[in-house]
């Protein structure tokens, strides 16, 4: 695209330049004056931090953080260069390591960015004020960064980056590409800015075709998705319990057998994590992803005769779980049997107490007693108050068994991580 000045009934083209050229640079230029101007590039959100780095390991940095109006966490990341090469990919990586913030991590860091920039004395409760003010939805009911947005700036994009994005939106990301190209006019620099993707007058409409493609792929998971149910020992069990009672039965049948010999038993099941973990690494790793992927409660901890712990891994897919039958049944003789296929699936389920806190797929929370579903929020408001768990949103009103369960579910791994 070019620009002209019109001057004396004629168009005169103004030169296009760069930002090295212009020694205009990322930070101290183009950042500052973004951040200042979020919505230019970042229509109706609010910027929370800048040069954001919390998270260990880590020295990758994050140019500007932001919210939009439906509390979902925004990364904008800016480039002076010509192609903006590899943004796709630094992107996508620093928002996975933000999709787990919360809405107390959020506060936080955009409190101590206030006070960074001009409010010295700005307090946390500000901060949290502002965030509530700006938002459109309710945080406590309907959560909060359940989506993370990416916006691309740079002066342009590369056609490997740009094809890269358009692959990965029609996967129901959501990424914006916009152009920013410096043009100098007698030693004034103007910029024009344009989103290319999605294009503007074309963004509706792909977003309900991206919507679309996902209920066809949900559609598609759901109808493959496999909810068995297998006999042993006089149990009913899903995959993952299965597996951890069959090694538990296992180690109860060889309690003199080493640890060694005893994983080596299942070692021709493929499984992409070890299935037999010691339980300090398997915690470990809990707390650095933020998901537990073994079975990690009191009761499902395995520990040898030298007293050290270890816990078994609890994703498990139809194939693997029939090799582990198989094995079992020839190897060593177990009777395993397969007994039905359930539709409605779980998504967490964790003891506490005399009760087990099932959370469901479509997030609704069920609370079994000696296997037998009870009333569930008089029982959820109870355990609630032994972690401290506020039982009313900040307008006052009683939370709802959903969030309670939720809440009480993520306490309830915290702790145990």
């Amino acid at each position: 695209m070019s620009i002209y000045a019109l001057e004396d009934k004629q168009l005169l083209a103004i030169k296009p330049t760069n930002f090295v050229v212009e020694s205009i640079f990322e930070r101290n230029d183009l950042q500052e004056v973004f951040k200042n101007n979020i919505d230019i590039i970042a229509p109706n959100c609010l910027v929370i931090a800048e040069e954001f780095a919390d998270w260990q390991g880590s020295r990758k940095r994050i140019d500007l953080l932001a919210i939009d109006k439906q509390a979902n966490l925004v990364v904008i990341e800016l480039k002076r260069t010509e192609t903006g090469d590899h943004m796709e990919l630094q992107a996508l990586r620093y928002a996975s390591m933000i999709s787990t913030m919360t809405f107390e991590d959020a506060i936080e860091v955009f409190h101590r960015y206030k006070q960074k920039n001009g409010c010295p004395s700005y307090s946390l409760q500000e901060a949290k004020n502002a965030i509530e003010y700006f938002v459109e939805v309710n945080i406590d009911e309907s959560g909060f960064a359940e989506d993370v947005k990416t916006i691309l700036v740079s002066q342009d994009f590369s056609v490997e980056l740009t094809t890269s994005v358009i692959w990965l939106n029609e996967r129901n990301l959501d990424i914006t590409c916009m152009k920013i190209q410096p043009y100098n006019d007698n030693g004034k620099i103007l910029i024009d800015i344009q989103q290319i993707i999605p294009l503007p007058e074309a963004e509706d409409y792909q977003i309900k075709v991206r919507r679309k493609l996902e209920e066809k792929r949900d559609t598609r998971k759901e109808s493959s998705r496999d909810y068995s149910k297998y006999r042993f020992n006089d149990m009913e069990l899903g995959k993952g319990r299965l597996a951890l009672e069959i090694i538990k039965h296992h180690l109860n049948q060889n309690p003199n057998k080493p640890i060694e010999s005893l994983i080596h038993d299942f070692v021709n099941i493929p499984h992409s994590q070890p299935i037999i973990e010691s339980l300090e690494a398997a915690r470990k790793a809990a707390k650095d992803t933020g998901r537990a992927r073994y079975f990690i409660y009191d009761n499902d901890i395995l520990t040898t005769n030298d007293g050290v712990k270890y816990v078994v891994s609890s994703q498990w897919s139809k194939d693997n779980i029939e090799d582990m039958i198989e094995t079992t049944n020839e190897v060593f003789g177990y009777q395993i049997e397969k007994v039905s296929a359930i539709n409605s699936p779980e998504k967490r389920r964790v003891p506490i107490n005399d009760y087990e806190i099932i959370q469901l797929e479509n997030s609704t929370i069920l609370v079994n007693k000696d296997g037998s579903e009870v009333i569930a929020k008089p029982i959820l408001r109870e355990l609630c108050s032994q972690f401290d768990i506020e039982l009313s949103n900040s307008n006052g009103n009683q939370k709802n068994t959903r969030s309670l369960g939720n809440e009480l579910i993520n306490a309830i791994e915290k702790r145990k991580w």
